[in-house]
């Protein structure tokens, strides 16, 4: 793993033991990671109440001002106020369980935490699945997930709670909660459909339709470029694939998406058949 952690303020100590608690808990999600995966015991998680948010000082470990995985560089947020985010859960379970997370604590995957690539450690958040309407609050206390298209990996105990422990992933929202007005976080998700997805299961297709989930695979300053990508896939994508022009005129950019798709598993799917064409850096977008 090539991983670089930039920090002007933490000393050379922090910094290395940050690098090895990245390197040990940050860069998982169950689904594709070998040997991770559920625990042989019943989980009874209506017993596992959520986390009452409450004020903590910051971690004194996993909050570098900047860090690199994979090659990609990651800056810390410096608040978590007022952080909305939509796009794709994981979850990891017992290949991490005990293990040292970024912010220093233990992991257990029957406790209500998680891990994410960019808010301070630790912050609350409240998680909704975009698709059944559950809701929990966890702690993120841990750095990932690392995998292209993924904006949060949860526990073993959440997810099951969320609903994404059998299909790996779930469409979620997540809010973070400010401890001084716990609250105020509690609006409807911000995507419109979600009410109507959750209480009126439609047909596949339509479902495909509604969600507006593509892979994104590329993105270009030059039309050229982009138009050479599409015209290399076209007769192996099985979904239509187009190219979106940016909206700021001065520095144009070209993304590159296939879809809709049917699922957000059906999108890992095709990231990983791509590989196989050279295509790595694709990302699951809900649009």
């Amino acid at each position: 793993m090539n991983l670089t952690i930039h920090s002007g303020t933490q000393s050379a100590k922090t910094t290395l033991l940050a690098i090895i608690v990245v390197i040990l808990t940050g860069c998982s999600s169950s689904p594709f990671q070998p040997g991770d995966g559920a625990p042989n015991v019943y989980v009874d998680v209506d017993a596992i109440p959520n986390p009452v948010p409450r004020h903590e000082p910051i971690s004194k470990y996993g909050n570098p001002d900047t860090y690199e995985v994979f090659g990609k560089h990651y800056k810390t947020l410096k608040s978590s106020q007022g952080f909305i985010e939509q796009g794709i859960a994981s979850w990891y379970g017992t290949k991490f369980h005990g293990r040292r997370t970024s912010s220093g604590e233990g992991y257990n995957m029957y406790a209500m935490t998680a891990a994410h690539k960019n808010l301070p450690l630790p912050t609350y958040v409240e998680v909704t699945h975009l698709d059944n309407g559950h809701q929990l609050i966890v702690k993120v206390n841990d750095r990932g997930p690392f995998h292209d298209g993924r904006i949060i990996d949860l526990s073993y105990a959440a997810a099951i709670k969320l609903g994404i422990n059998k299909t790996g992933t779930g469409r979620v929202e997540i809010r973070a909660i400010d401890p001084s007005n716990p609250v105020a976080h509690r609006n409807p998700p911000s995507t419109a459909d979600v009410s109507v997805q959750a209480l009126a299961p439609s047909t596949s297709a339509n479902n495909a339709v509604a969600r507006h989930i593509y892979l994104q695979i590329g993105a270009f300053s030059s039309k050229t470029n982009a138009e050479n990508l599409r015209n290399r896939l076209t007769n192996m994508a099985n979904h239509p694939i187009h190219i979106l022009p940016g909206d700021n005129p001065t520095l144009p950019v070209f993304r590159v998406r296939i879809g809709p798709l049917p699922s957000d598993q059906a999108a890992q799917r095709l990231a990983f058949k791509l590989i196989d064409k050279g295509i790595t850096n694709t990302s699951v977008v809900i649009d």
